[in-house]
């Protein structure tokens, strides 16, 4: 029989999120039931809930940062027992056989991927996310989180480690490379760890000083107040790579004039209104202005072992499952070093 757990639900777009129960299905043959231990906050969640990204279906439950522990597996799973400790991030299913899927990718599934919350399964019932005490998963949509990264602070890796993650590997940061990050919060914070990891040399572009001490410790080099018109002119042609983790509205312009010949501009922030910019500014210097969305399952892994690798977990604020409004509008503020993750236990 279906299993009810408690969770916290989202039930309109203007509503404070609430106590809710909902109903997991049965573990199938290939499927590995999760108890939840920590789910972080993404931004993601706040737009879905507020229905800001198109009409959310009500109730649901939001959360696609969810670190656990496998309490039961079906008969078919090869790839985890139970105690396991696994997490679960932006999607839950895909066909798997599309020429994306083959490759990888399942994010960009030609029949459309299962997202974790707001979508509807293979079954035909709505998804359910993280901010709940427990999940059930296809095998293949499941990942390992290594000894060594606590899973409070592994939690936001499962959207904010791999969302920057996976630019910075595709487009080659390493040694050598000279690489900026636009905003220093959830997002920016993990790209600057891993871009230090990776061995590129790191510039944090932010509004102002405030956070350099912040930025300097978490691994970057340089930290530069875009607040100052000097600092334009200071930068002008230096970087091969810069990751913009921002969804404000940008001069992308005076941005797109701080990459070297042949740079690459690639945006994981999602602004809400469509943008504007020369093409001069990329034409001029072989530049590419560029978008990026998470990665696939097997990228997922990948990223998964390399902060264990390099000992990189997200910097958190543990809170208890009845502060989540709070939080949403602490969000909100950019008062948040660097991401919530809600201990489910407090359910």
């Amino acid at each position: 029989m279906p299993t009810t757990v408690k969770a916290y639900a989202a039930t309109s777009a203007t509503e404070p999120l609430t106590p809710f129960e909902l109903q997991r299905r049965d573990v199938g043959p290939k499927d590995v039931r999760i108890d939840i231990k920590f789910a972080g906050i993404c931004h993601s969640d706040i737009h879905t809930a507020r229905s800001e990204w198109g009409p959310a279906t009500y109730p649901v439950v939001v959360g696609h940062e969810i670190a656990g522990i496998v309490a039961e597996v079906g008969s078919e799973v090869t790839k985890f027992s139970v105690g396991d400790r696994v997490g679960v991030g932006c999607m839950v299913d895909s066909c798997g056989e599309c020429k994306n899927c083959l490759a990888g990718d399942e994010q960009f599934c030609l029949e459309g991927n299962v997202g974790t919350y707001n979508s509807v399964g293979k079954d035909g019932e709505p998804t359910h996310g993280g901010y709940s005490q427990a999940i059930v998963v296809t095998e293949r949509f499941v990942c390992g989180i290594p000894e060594g990264i606590g899973l409070d602070v592994a939690a936001p890796l499962l959207c904010a480690g791999i969302t920057t993650y996976s630019p910075l590997k595709q487009w080659g940061a390493g040694p050598g490379k000279k690489v900026a990050v636009v905003g220093l919060g959830g997002l920016g914070h993990m790209a600057v760890k891993i871009a230090h990891a990776l061995g590129a040399e790191v510039t944090v572009l932010s509004q102002s000083l405030k956070k350099q001490e912040d930025g300097l410790r978490l691994g970057a080099d340089h930290y530069h107040a875009t607040s100052d018109p000097e600092t334009f002119k200071a930068l002008r042609g230096r970087f091969d790579l810069i990751i913009n983790t921002v969804s404000a509205m940008l001069d992308f312009d005076a941005y797109l004039s701080l990459l070297d010949v042949h740079g690459a501009m690639v945006n994981v922030g999602l602004p809400e209104k469509p943008l504007s910019l020369r093409m001069f500014s990329v034409v001029m210097g072989n530049k590419s202005f560029a978008g990026s969305n998470i990665g696939g399952i097997r990228q997922t892994q990948e990223m998964l072992d390399f902060c264990a690798e390099h000992g990189i977990g997200s910097d958190v604020e543990v809170i208890a499952a009845d502060q989540v409004n709070e939080a949403y509008e602490r969000v909100l503020a950019s008062d948040v070093r660097y991401r919530f993750v809600i201990d489910t236990s407090t359910l």
